[in-house]
């Protein structure tokens, strides 16, 4: 897990297939308290699996902070070593506790 930010402010969390779940959780949710918004960056299927796991389980750890969150993918294109991948990138957004 690398940790960016854009032109936005928001803070982009990249993620690959052996990143931790529970780890990036706490990230999630610790940048989701300080900015109520994060982005969080996979590409392939592996790490498009953790990251959404990850997205859930900071849903528990938030929940007791009484902040819910949801979560918005989008398909970006990103240039690695000169080569354009595809990538997906989840808007994560605090929204009203149901």
């Amino acid at each position: 897990m690398v940790a960016n930010t854009t032109s936005s402010t928001a803070q982009i969390l990249k993620v690959s297939a052996t990143s931790r779940s529970t780890a990036l959780a706490g990230a999630i949710a610790g940048v989701m308290r300080e900015r109520r918004h994060v982005e969080v960056q996979a590409i392939g299927a592996g790490a498009v699996n953790q990251a959404v796991k990850a997205i859930a389980i900071a849903r528990g750890y938030l929940e007791e902070d009484g902040i819910d969150i949801s979560f918005i993918p989008v398909f970006i294109e990103i240039e690695i070593d000169g080569q354009e991948r595809t990538a997906i990138r989840f808007e994560v957004r605090e929204c009203e506790v149901l």
